[in-house]
């Protein structure tokens, strides 16, 4: 039940909502929801109210994986979400105030805020994804942000956790939580969890298993899991699983919408094929011609996240375009660039294919545009990788050889790309 007060900062939201669009300045999901509680500090916990919700959260992944669980959740009716990636206060509460009747939300929010905002939507289930660093200028050391998380998840025992077992910051998060579900979702990057968070000793890795030197901590056994065909779940459960976007990590993020959605009721086999439908988000990964050139534009973050985009590019991709910014939504400490492995890009181990020009296959061609891609042409030096410096991302791309060409951008360099697409299609 929304109060008096609610519905005026409701519509003065709405009404601000409406103004940052029509004049151009954003989606104006941020402005909205900061007018709204502005004006009504308990906003968001009524607009949670008579809703089952799912809160996604974790440093990558919680845009695919929010959408994923949206499209599961969408057969038994409309799902609130905040597919726009606005995952703090206000952009929540403009995810709700434009779905009023919606019964269900699938919400993705930011690691840090998870504790408040479980506080004030009583979740029915809390996804946890990964934890890495990210914007240390910002958020911090990522261990404190474990034991937050793990504080948070102790006030909302009834709630179901959806924990990605292979990462053992999350796994430290849940642990102790008495409703777990355990997703094998994958755990590639572990440079960030070398040492047991409970304990402080050694976290030894063997194979897909790990365990903790100092305490009877160690990788819970999965409830669900998945191969390159089929996920797997309780009870013998097997279903295949082809999933319109790339990448082991995809199938980890799909894994963990399906174990999250059945959570709350819905048939294995409908959830599989929901996700398994999802071929963009917000614009990552979708393909775009330009000219001479087809690109697909990735999203990367952080190192974890530039390690997975990097491994989902076509090697023999006739471009790849590298956009890197440094303003505050990114970090503007861009020392991990030095932890990305960027040694081999553009490079392929086949023998090179003939070509009618030269008699031989050139490697790919590397361009480094953005605010700081003179930062980035440094790493790649460093790396032995052979590129071009172009500051602005369209040129980037035009300077390629025609076709193929991959983009990987950070995420103003994402957005200031989106916004530059998006005034060509105009």
């Amino acid at each position: 039940m929304i109060t008096a007060r609610g519905r005026v900062a409701l519509a003065a939201g709405a009404t601000a909502r409406w103004a940052s669009r029509v004049t151009g300045r954003g989606a104006g999901a941020m402005i909205g929801g900061l007018v709204a509680m502005t004006l009504d500090k308990t906003v968001l916990r009524q607009l949670g109210a008579d809703r089952r919700t799912v809160l996604v959260t974790g440093t990558n992944g919680k845009s695919t994986t929010t959408r994923m669980t949206a499209a599961a959740l969408s057969s038994l009716g409309q799902v609130a979400t905040n597919s726009e990636g606005a995952n703090m206060d206000a952009g929540l509460v403009a995810a709700l105030a434009v779905a009023r009747d919606a019964r269900l939300a699938a919400l993705e929010v930011d690691e840090m805020h998870l504790p408040h905002v479980a506080e004030a939507l009583d979740p029915c289930v809390m996804v946890l994804l990964n934890l890495s660093r990210d914007q240390l200028d910002r958020v911090g050391e990522i261990n404190a942000i474990e034991r937050t998380l793990r504080a948070g998840l102790a006030r909302h025992p009834g709630a179901v956790v959806v924990a990605n077992c292979d990462d053992v910051l999350m796994t430290s998060a849940a642990y102790d939580s008495p409703n777990v579900v355990w997703v094998a979702a994958g755990g590639g990057w572990a440079y960030d969890s070398v040492s047991c968070p409970r304990s402080g000793e050694v976290i030894v890795r063997e194979s897909t298993h790990w365990y903790s030197t100092g305490t009877d901590f160690k990788r819970p056994t999965p409830h669900w899991w998945f191969d390159d065909d089929h996920i797997y779940g309780p009870d013998g459960l097997a279903l295949p699983m082809t999933l319109s976007l790339p990448g082991a990590v995809n199938r980890g993020n799909a894994a963990q919408a399906v174990a999250a959605a059945v959570a709350l009721g819905v048939d294995p086999a409908s959830a599989v094929a929901a996700v398994s439908q999802v071929s963009e988000v917000a614009g990552r990964y979708r393909t775009v011609v330009l000219g001479e050139h087809i690109a697909r534009v990735l999203l990367a973050k952080n190192p974890a996240g530039w390690q997975e985009a990097l491994s989902m590019i076509d090697k023999h991709a006739d471009g790849v375009v590298i956009a890197v910014n440094g303003q505050v939504p990114d970090g503007e400490d861009l020392s991990w660039l030095w932890d990305v492995r960027f040694e081999g890009l553009g490079q392929t181990d086949e023998p090179p294919a003939p070509t009618a020009e030269n008699g031989k296959r050139n490697d790919t061609v590397v361009v480094a545009p953005g605010e700081r891609g003179t930062d980035l042409a440094v790493r790649l030096t460093y790396a032995g990788i052979g590129h071009t410096l172009v500051h602005d991302t369209l040129r980037a791309i035009e300077s390629c050889p025609p076709g193929h060409v991959e983009v990987i951008a950070n995420y103003t360099a994402f957005l200031q790309l989106q916004r530059a697409l998006g005034r060509q299609r105009d």
